[in-house]
């Protein structure tokens, strides 16, 4: 224990280590905020959820901190409900015993120096007898009224813009995201027209108790912190739970492999005979065993699961070369005094290799356990690339697997491939350089480099 406690204050004269136990620690508290911030049935709720759920997120939209690096500013995702007075004005007025008016006012700032992906309106209505009717009148900063249309919704009903042919008549053929918003619709360039755009709601319910309550969605071209995909999913959401689910995979498969294999190890060569022919032989013909079609063909004909991948990988690895390596350091241990003082004094063989034999091995298995850490994370993250990864969990493997399988490169959404695939490679560098240089320290032969 003396040894592995001077080792790791060693672990301080290595620059790159230490930026790799920073790199460590932050991953650990992006990990621990994820699951205080997005408790895990909520990312669930979030990553699978339907239109209900995702309806006010935009479409393949890239990620806000894109403005910081481009010469325009696109515009960001608007959200105005008319039940929230601070978002709406919302009045009523009784204009007998039946007929009750209900107007509602949206008004919102446009200052982006481009055009919105799209507007919907999402209806609530609360009637008895018969729908309320609805008229809707568009203004501009520069005074301009276009009259949107009209509807009866339903309970709920969407109002989506993009569908009204007779608006889009009205804008000259443009579509509503662009002919709403543009300047001049007859300019070579289209441009949009900045300042205060509202949007007029005219209902009348046929009921003193009946109402009205509608959501204007503006779509923007950027959203959040990391973007949205093909299916309105927040992006931030895998990246966040992406951590805990990587290092909790790659930490459980590292220690489950890398301490059963030690100990396996230690019993063979305590033991020796047919228990350590045994072991070897095992190990040999493990050893050949290709990891990663096993793999596959476990998630294409039984189960994703990825707690099932974890505890065949496991399985796959307690048998590997790391068991000879192993082998060789524990026949170097046996062999010592003090294993020789303990069955003197009649300590049984449990004992000895318990508290003799395996706390003079830890130290070497510290460095190899650290650089194993990022090895099953790559791996879980392959898997998910090829199409095997869990489907419920939203993992990184999975972002860029759908990123791969909508286009994310060709259709230029490169924040959908990029923020998965930098989180993995800084994982990888930040154990990597953790364990080199553990390695260094508790290795001889790398002591003195």
């Amino acid at each position: 224990m003396n040894r592995l406690k001077s080792g790791l204050q060693d672990l301080r004269k290595y620059p790159s280590a230490m930026a790799g136990v920073f790199i460590i620690i932050a991953l650990v508290v992006q990990a621990i905020v994820a699951m205080v911030v997005i408790p895990f049935d909520e990312a669930l709720r979030q990553w699978r959820g339907g239109d209900e759920v995702l309806r006010e997120n935009p479409r393949n939209a890239r990620p806000e901190w894109v403005n910081w690096f481009s010469a325009g500013n696109m515009p960001s995702t608007i959200v105005l409900d008319s039940a929230d007075p601070m978002q709406a004005e919302k009045t009523t007025a009784m204009l007998g015993d039946e007929l009750k008016d209900v107007s509602i006012t949206y008004t919102f700032d446009f200052e982006a120096d481009g055009f919105p992906q799209s507007l919907n309106l999402f209806f609530e209505a609360d009637f008895e007898r018969r729908q309320p009717f609805v008229e809707m009148m568009w203004i501009k900063p520069n005074g301009d009224e276009v009259r949107i249309g009209d509807i009866s919704p339903r309970p709920a009903e969407t109002f989506r813009f993009s569908q009204e042919s007779r608006l889009v008549r009205r804008l000259a053929g443009l579509s509503p995201n662009v002919g709403l918003f543009v300047e001049d619709p007859r300019a070579d360039q289209l441009v949009p027209l900045k300042g205060t755009y509202q949007l007029q709601l005219q209902g009348t319910v046929f009921a003193a108790d009946d109402d009205i309550d509608a959501k204007l969605v503006v779509y923007g071209q950027v959203h959040g912190l990391a973007g949205t995909d093909h299916r309105r999913r927040d992006l931030s959401v895998a990246l966040l739970w992406g951590t805990p689910i990587a290092l909790a995979f790659g930490l459980l498969a590292a220690v489950g492999t890398t301490v059963t294999t030690m100990v396996i190890a230690a019993f063979g060569v305590w033991f020796g005979g047919w228990v350590d022919a045994t072991i070897q032989r095992i190990t040999e013909v493990n050893i050949i065993l290709p990891v990663l079609p096993i793999l596959i063909m476990v998630g294409t004909f039984y189960s994703r699961s990825i707690w099932l991948i974890l505890g065949v990988v496991i399985l796959l690895s307690i048998f590997s070369a790391g068991i000879i390596t192993f082998r060789a350091i524990f026949l170097q241990v046996k062999e010592s005094g003090y294993i020789e003082a303990a069955q003197a004094y009649g300590a049984g063989s449990m004992r000895i290799v318990g508290y003799y034999m395996l706390p003079r091995v830890i130290p070497l298995l510290i460095p190899t356990l650290v650089t194993l850490i990022p090895t099953f994370v790559f791996l879980e993250a392959t898997l998910a690339v090829l199409g095997l990864g869990d489907p419920v969990l939203p993992t990184w493997g999975k972002v860029v697997n759908d990123a791969y399988q909508q286009g994310a490169l060709h259709n230029g959404y490169y924040y959908w491939i990029l923020q998965p695939t930098a989180l993995l490679m800084i994982t990888g560098l930040g154990f990597a350089m953790v364990g080199f240089a553990l390695d260094r320290i508790f290795n001889p032969r790398l002591r003195g480099l």
